[in-house]
């Protein structure tokens, strides 16, 4: 099939897609046409589905069609994986120091096209430009550390309880990882799994979510620039439809070494059990439900500025994003009435309209979800404070809500709401906070603030989360181990534990000495 190549030109400060006709909300640099694809990325090739079939990428603001990209298959995908294999054989030998030279020239084009992949991000996933901005930042800054941390994987020399031998540990890449990344940071949370692997040795399969393929497509495109080689970057795009089949065989192929998944957890307890038929290595970062604890010694103003930048971020669709507010309650309606007077300044809109803090919900059917947990919560007893219905904005906005008098019987007290809506139910006790805080299967991460240092200590210990944030409420960074214990995952990402996921240990005993 010949390529299709996107055309844009400039219609009163839109571009027009003039395949598609749609136009697209952008105001874009004049490199972005070699950065937009309708293509997957396979063994260093741009290429359509064997099937010849295709899916719509649309706008959360408006629902208009921005472009098509392949509805790949299971067949597709094997042939992903034959491309990764192959290309590991050679890959796998390379120097830790020509590893790092390929990453950090990946780098370097990814911060020279920054403002160009962060519309692009804004476009496909509706977040406002600025938090775009700060993702691409986020997302390079993960090429940029394992670059570095290529060139640290150290082995080890262990002392032998014998005089004729001598015992080394080596670390070795486990080979070709099949990465599933999820919609709501389309660019960082493949950066900081394709970085870690290609830094220690491994090829990868990047599956986007359906979502949100064009940012992944744009990655592959300055990975190509870089002079990385064929097949050790792949990027298959399939719709909802043919996702099953296609984690499917990612998770049961021989030739597929490992899996990394960022997504709920439901889905990753799939993948686990289709990869245990294969013994897989796997990397899962699953569902949070986090509490944001409120104790009577905190700064109230500092916890209202946390709780702001752990709940809002992204329209509160974030693994990390609070979940669970608990305020204790001597200070109950002081820490409410500063809470609904920053939420009241929440501006939403189209992002890349100046001034605009919060975007749409990323689709239809995470709308609803929102809307019905807040619908069942209200109908429980919860009381409503403000917001509590979808926004006249458009179709996928939803208002910054507060619910009070919630309680743990309640859906969005018990799950993720993945939305701009905050759940405040009071404690008496740090025992008492410590028990609703606890009480969950997962274990992601975990806020809370107080000005009480033996408090702070205490209670960092006893949160059963992976992550916990003392008096601060963003947690990200690459030096940082991300991830979470419980049903919330395996492993962790970023920091230099982030490449323990892509290598094993090779014991060698040297003897006869």
């Amino acid at each position: 099939m010949e390529k299709r190549i996107l055309k844009l030109v400039y219609t009163n400060g839109l571009r027009r897609n003039l395949r598609t006709m749609s136009s697209w909300r952008l105001g874009l640099g004049d490199g972005m046409s070699s950065l937009v694809r309708e293509q997957a990325y396979v063994n260093g090739a741009w290429t359509e589905a064997a099937s010849g079939k295709s899916f719509d990428v649309c706008n959360p603001l408006n629902s208009q069609v921005l472009c098509s990209v392949p509805d790949m298959d299971a067949a597709d995908t094997q042939t992903a994986i034959d491309a990764a294999h192959s290309a590991f054989q050679t890959w796998r030998h390379t120097t830790a120091k020509h590893r790092s030279d390929a990453l950090r020239r990946w780098f370097d084009l990814c911060v020279a096209n920054h403002e160009d992949l962060s519309k692009l991000l804004t476009a496909e996933q509706g977040k406002p430009l600025a938090e775009a901005r700060g993702e691409i930042t986020y997302g390079n800054s993960y090429i940029e550390w394992f670059s570095e941390e290529a060139r640290r994987i150290y082995g080890e020399v262990a002392q032998s309880p014998t005089p004729t031998k001598e015992m080394m540990f080596v670390r070795q890449p486990i080979g070709v990882v099949g990465m599933i990344t999820p919609w709501n940071f389309p660019n960082a949370m493949i950066t900081r799994k394709v970085a870690a692997a290609l830094a220690a040795g491994c090829t990868c399969i990047v599956k986007p979510a359906e979502d949100t393929p064009l940012s992944a497509l744009a990655l592959a495109v300055l990975a190509e620039e870089a002079g990385i080689p064929k097949g050790v970057v792949n990027v298959i795009t399939s719709s909802r439809a043919n996702t099953a089949e296609v984690g499917k065989l990612l998770c049961e192929s021989t030739k597929v070494a490992g899996i990394s998944f960022t997504g709920s957890t439901q889905v990753g307890k799939i993948l686990y059990r289709q990869g245990s038929t294969t013994i897989k290595r796997m990397g899962l970062e699953l569902g949070g439900n986090a509490a944001f604890i409120v104790f009577e010694s905190a700064d109230l103003d500092l916890a209202v500025q946390g709780c702001m930048a752990s709940k809002f971020r992204n329209a509160g669709q974030t693994c990390v994003s609070t979940n669970r507010v608990l305020v204790q309650e001597s200070i109950h309606d002081q820490f409410v009435e500063k809470l609904e007077a920053a939420m009241k300044k929440l501006v939403l809109g189209d992002g890349f309209t100046d001034g605009v803090t919060q975007g749409p919900i990323v689709n239809q059917s995470q709308f609803d979800k929102v809307c019905g947990m807040v619908t069942e919560a209200r109908d429980q007893g919860a009381e409503l404070l403000m917001g509590g219905e979808p926004s006249p904005v458009g179709d996928l906005f939803y208002q910054p809500t507060i619910l009070t008098k919630v309680n743990e019987d309640m859906r969005l007290f018990k799950e993720e709401i993945f939305g701009p809506v905050v759940s405040i139910k009071t404690f008496k006790t740090e025992g008492e906070a410590l028990e609703i805080a606890n009480s969950t299967r997962v274990g992601l991460a975990s806020y809370f603030y107080s000005q009480n240092i033996s408090q702070c200590f205490r209670v960092a210990k006893r949160l059963d989360t992976g992550m916990v944030g003392i008096n601060e409420g963003a947690l990200s960074a690459a030096e940082a181990a991300f991830g979470g214990i419980k049903e919330s995952g395996l492993g962790r990402e970023g920091s230099s534990h982030g490449l323990d996921e892509y290598t094993d240990i090779k014991y060698m005993c040297f003897g006869g000495l």
